[in-house]
C-alpha cells in the first residue's frame, strides 16, 4: 500500500536562508509592535521589534570581525555551536541569530550527566558552547576533556544573578550572549548581512535514538526547516476553511502559548522557535515544566494554546483539585512526542470547555518535526478527528507500510509487491518527503540502516484502514518513549557494563508495564553477574544497590531504570546472536500477573 497526503501540496517557498521566512515575509511589514515572550517567574516582557533587533545584533556580534569585537564566526569553517539551557527568549534569540548567519547549532539537553554531555560533545564535535550559567559546574570538566577552550565557553542566561544586565565584566570575565549584544551596540558595528543557505544547508543537529542504538545527531537543513513551515501554511489555510477561532479575550488580542516543552526537544523547537512566526502571538516561557506554577500562569495571561505530552497529560488529570483549575480561556490543545491512551485523552478534555480543539499527531526528530496529524472536522470537505486514531498524512508526504517479516527493503514504495500491507494489515511505516532529514552526522551505518531508497524507516507500527487514516500499533524496534522522550536500551545496558568493578558480563534492557499509562513502558534490566559479582564480597542485592546508584549518576532521571533488575543466568539469544527480548518481557510480564510486583529489585 502506498500512500499519499490527501491535503495539496505545499506552496515552494524558496531556496534560501530560512531567517527569511521567519522574520522577512511581506505580510510581516504590518506586523504590530506585540509582546512575544513572557518569562512568568519574574514578569519580564520581550516586544517583537526588541526581539528581531536582538537576533540581529546577536548574529552580528557572532559573525563581524575579531577586529571589530566580533567572534568572526564563519558558516562550517567555525564548525559546530553547541547550546545548553533551559527555556528562555535568550535561548530562541541564539537559534534564530545562528540560523540568520547560517552557523550550524547543536541542542544539548539540559538534563545531561556528565556521561551523556560527552557523548554529545564528542558525537557533534562542538567547537564553541552557549550554557545557562548554573549548567557550567557540569559543562566545564567535560568541555575541558573534549578538548573546548575556556573562552569558548559563553554564558546563554546568567540564571544565577536572574539578570542580563549584571554580567561581571574585565579580562577574566566569561563573554554571555548580552555582552555580546550590548558590545555591538556600544561599538555601533554595521549589521552583519543574512548569509546565503540552500536547501541541504545544515541548520542544527537534534538528539534522537532513532530506531536504536546510542542518541544519534539528526542533521536538519534550511529546506527541511522551510518546507516543514509550508506544510504548516497549509494545514493552517485548510482549517481556516472550516473553522474560526474566538477572537482570544486578551489585551492584545492575540493567541497566548504556554511554552514549557524543552527547546532541545523538536516538538518545543518547532511550536516555539519556528512556528511562532506564522501569526502575531505571545509565548508564556516556563524554564522547564513545573504544573503548579503552569496552572496559575494560564488564567494569569490568559493562555489559549497548550502544547502537551502524554506524561504531562498524565500528572494533570490525576493532580490534586485539578478539577478547581482555571482553563477558562483556553481555545486549543495538543499531544504530541507519544502515544496518548484513549482514556488520558477523555480526561483532560472533561477538565477543559467544550468549545476547545484538541489534536494530536504523530511525528519524529528524523522527520524535522511531523508527518501525521489529526484533521478537523469537515477538512477538506470528508475528513474528521477520530478518537483514538493518529491522522492522515501531512502536506506533501507519502508513506508504505511494511510487513513486519520484510527484511529486504523494496526498492520504491510505489512497487513494493509482497512488502507492503493491505489496509489494516499492521506493519513498520516508512515516510518521504522534503521534510525527512538530511540523514545522521558522522554516522554512515546509522544511516544505511534508517534512511533506504530515499525513505525513512520510522520504527513505529502502523494500520491505515479505507479512509486513508492512520492507527498507531507499538514500537517496530526496542526504543522506548519515556515522558515522551526516547530512551535507548543500549544506552543504559552500555553505562552498567561501564561500571569499573565490572559487576556483571551480560545486560539486556528492554521495556516492561509499570509507566504512568497503560501504553508507556518502562525500562527493566536482566544483568548476568561477572565472578566478581558474585563473590562474597558482593552478591546480588550488593550488585543491584550499586548499578542503581551508578546509573542514576550517569543518565538522566527518565532513563532510570524504573522497571528494575533481574539477576538471570544467561541472556536468551537466537543462534545468529540476536537477543531474545520478547522471551524476557514475556517471563516478566507472566510473573507479574501470577505473583504481583513484589519480591521484585524495584528502583
Amino acid at each position: 500500500m502506498h500512500l499519499k497526503s490527501p491535503y495539496p501540496e505545499p506552496t515552494p517557498l524558496g531556496n534560501v536562508n530560512a531567517h527569511y521566512i521567519f522574520f522577512k515575509r511581506p505580510d510581516q511589514v504590518e506586523w504590530p509592535n506585540y509582546t512575544v515572550h513572557i518569562d512568568p517567574t519574574n514578569a519580564t516582557r520581550v516586544m517583537y521589534r526588541d526581539y528581531v533587533r536582538n537576533i540581529e545584533d546577536l548574529s552580528t556580534g557572532l559573525a563581524a570581525p575579531v577586529s571589530e569585537g566580533g567572534m568572526g564566526l564563519e558558516a562550517w569553517e567555525e564548525g559546530i555551536v553547541g547550546i545548553m539551557g533551559e527555556n528562555s527568549s535568550e535561548y530562541l534569540t541564539l537559534i534564530h541569530a545562528c540560523l540568520r548567519i547560517a552557523v550550524p547549532f547543536a541542542l544539548i539537553s539540559s538534563y545531561s550527566t556528565p556521561f551523556e554531555l560527552k557523548h554529545a560533545l564528542k558525537l557533534s564535535k562542538a567547537t564553541r558552547i552557549f550554557a545557562d550559567a548554573k549548567f557550567l559546574k557540569t559543562l566545564l570538566p567535560v568541555a575541558k576533556e573534549a578538548g573546548i577552550p575556556q573562552d569558548r565557553i559563553h554564558i546563554l542566561k546568567d540564571t544565577i544573578s536572574g539578570s542580563k544586565h549584571k554580567v561581571p565584566r574585565g579580562k577574566a570575565a566569561r563573554r554571555s550572549l548580552w555582552s555580546i549584544i550590548e558590545d555591538v551596540r556600544k561599538r555601533k558595528t554595521p549589521t552583519v548581512d543574512i548569509r546565503p543557505a540552500g536547501k541541504n544547508t545544515l541548520a542544527y543537529l537534534v538528539f534522537s535514538s532513532g530506531t536504536s542504538g546510542l542518541p544519534k545527531a539528526v542533521m536538519i537543513s534550511h529546506g527541511n526547516i522551510i518546507f516543514s513551515i509550508s506544510q504548516a501554511l497549509v494545514v493552517v489555510k485548510c482549517n481556516a476553511a472550516v473553522y474560526t477561532p474566538p477572537v482570544p479575550a486578551n489585551p492584545e488580542g492575540l493567541g497566548v502559548t504556554l511554552a514549557f516543552l524543552p527547546l532541545h526537544h523538536t516538538y518545543g523547537l518547532h511550536a516555539y522557535a519556528f512556528r511562532s512566526s506564522l501569526i502575531p502571538s505571545t509565548y508564556v516561557i516556563l524554564p522547564r515544566w513545573d504544573i503548579k506554577l503552569a496552572l496559575q500562569v494560564i488564567p494569569k495571561y490568559q493562555v489559549t494554546t497548550v502544547n502537551l505530552i502524554p506524561s504531562v497529560v498524565h500528572q494533570l488529570v490525576h493532580y490534586p483539585g485539578i478539577e478547581k483549575a482555571d482553563f477558562s480561556t483556553v481555545l486549543s490543545l495538543s499531544c504530541g512526542a507519544a502515544y496518548l491512551p484513549q482514556e488520558l485523552a477523555d480526561k483532560l478534555t472533561k477538565l477543559v470547555p467544550d468549545r476547545v480543539q484538541f489534536g494530536e499527531g504523530y511525528g519524529m526528530s528524523e522527520g524535522t518535526i511531523a508527518a501525521v496529524v489529526q484533521p478537523l472536522d469537515g477538512v477538506l470537505g470528508k475528513y474528521r478527528r477520530i478518537s483514538g486514531c493518529t491522522g492522515i498524512l501531512l502536506p506533501g508526504m507519502e508513506a508504505v507500510l511494511i510487513k513486519d517479516d520484510v527484511t529486504t527493503p523494496p526498492s520504491t514504495g510505489i512497487d513494493i509487491g509482497a512488502a507492503g500491507c493491505k489496509v489494516n494489515e499492521h506493519g513498520e511505516l516508512w515516510l518521504r518527503g522534503e521534510n525527512i532529514a538530511l540523514g545522521y552526522w558522522n554516522n554512515p551505518k546509522a544511516n544505511g540502516e534508517t534512511f533506504v531508497n530515499g525513505w525513512l524507516k520510522t520504527g513505529d507500527r502502523f494500520r491505515v484502514d479505507e479512509e486513508g487514516y492512520f492507527w498507531y500499533a507499538d514500537r517496530a524496534k526496542d526504543t522506548l518513549k519515556v515522558s515522551g522522550a526516547q530512551v535507548s536500551p543500549v544506552e543504559i545496558e552500555d553505562c552498567l557494563l561501564a561500571h569499573p568493578a565490572k559487576l556483571i558480563t551480560d545486560v539486556t534492557v528492554a521495556g516492561v508495564s509499570g509507566g504512568r499509562t497503560e501504553d508507556e513502558k518502562v525500562p527493566h534490566a536482566w544483568i548476568v553477574l561477572s565472578d566478581i559479582g558474585k563473590s562474597r564480597e558482593w552478591g546480588k542485592a550488593k550488585v543491584i544497590k550499586e548499578l542503581t546508584s551508578w546509573h542514576q549518576e550517569h543518565l538522566s532521571k527518565y532513563k532510570w531504570l524504573r522497571g528494575g533488575f533481574d539477576v538471570v543466568d544467561e541472556i536468551p539469544k537466537s543462534p545468529t546472536g540476536k537477543v531474545l527480548r520478547r522471551v524476557l518481557q514475556d517471563r516478566y510480564e507472566a510473573h507479574v500477573k501470577k505473583h504481583g510486583r513484589k519480591n521484585r529489585a524495584k528502583l
